[in-house]
């Protein structure tokens, strides 16, 4: 009798894996339709369209790579890739080197770890237009009493949103730590403790290079994130304070190449040339991106 059983669902399982193989278009479908339409629709056109002198997608005009040569002349535009180039590292460091120190202290079996984890996570569930004005308030709250703002002050402005965001991403990054160093076998840490390894030598020797995966991924996450920021730097200085170059070109000193995208595709007869320079972030960002992932990646432990 269980032998026929058996036999049953055999065959039932071999009848509805026919089933799904032959009409599993019918399920991708849907979400294939989506991806196209949502994504690679906009793309494609988007590409096409740094190619063209447009006010509306209805009136693009070809005008080739003069677009792409515009973009490259633009002084502004060159000043907010090195300052974002400059804000991702210095994002990149302090948002991982604390969020590591906060996941390695809450992995050490401290009281009332679960909570703690909590609350370093909720910042990260606040939009980021809303943190930006959070923020500004409450810098320019501390700094008017010195006579300044972070409007003024380029400086301030770029510490303002170093912290910022490293205030909204910590928690995340937290959380990613934590589950790496939960996953570093117990009998590795016990032979080094056996063989009189200190806290630190366990660390740097045993613990952070089986962490690397977690690493890998935080540190491409961070990485990303800080050169595609828009609405924080947006909201909580727009770009501000600014400052004409000798040959009265106008530079926002806080600018980030996103908000430098988006304030030239305002301007009406700009827009080809701020889509081309989307396209240039585009590839920036995906190149910066697989040389992290190549560079951390070889530095991982097999387990």
């Amino acid at each position: 009798m269980k032998q026929k059983s058996r036999h049953h669902l055999a065959v039932n399982g071999n009848m509805m894996a026919g089933t799904i193989r032959k009409y599993f278009w019918l399920f991708l479908l849907p979400t294939l339709a989506a991806f196209v339409i949502g994504f690679i629709y906009p793309f494609l056109k988007g590409a096409y369209l740094s190619f063209c002198k447009f006010s509306t997608t209805s009136d693009a005009k070809w005008v080739g790579l003069n677009n792409y040569i515009r973009a490259f002349q633009d002084r502004s535009f060159l000043y907010s890739f090195g300052y974002t180039a400059l804000f991702a590292v210095a994002s990149l460091v302090v948002i991982n080197l604390l969020a590591f120190a906060v996941a390695y202290a809450l992995t050490r079996g401290i009281r009332g770890s679960n909570l703690f984890r909590t609350v370093f996570f909720m910042p990260n569930l606040i939009g980021g237009i809303v943190l930006g004005y959070i923020w500004s308030i409450i810098f320019d709250a501390i700094l008017s009493r010195y006579g300044t703002s972070i409007l003024l002050d380029t400086k301030l402005g770029f510490w303002g949103l170093v912290i910022l965001v490293a205030w909204q991403q910590i928690g995340y990054m937290m959380i990613i730590y934590i589950a790496g160093l939960q996953s570093v076998p117990e009998d590795l840490l016990e032979a080094a403790r056996i063989d009189g390894a200190s806290n630190w030598q366990t660390l740097w020797h045993i613990t952070i290079p089986t962490v690397m995966p977690s690493i890998t991924i935080c540190t491409f996450l961070t990485l990303t994130n800080g050169f595609k920021l828009f609405d924080q730097n947006y909201a909580l200085n727009n770009g501000q304070p600014f400052k004409f170059l000798p040959d009265g070109t106008q530079i926002h000193t806080t600018e980030m190449l996103a908000l430098n995208i988006v304030n030239n595709f305002s301007t009406m007869n700009q827009r080809g040339v701020a889509q081309a320079k989307a396209v240039i972030f585009f590839l920036l960002v995906g190149a910066i991106s697989l040389v992290q992932l190549s560079a951390t990646h070889k530095k991982e432990v097999q387990q």
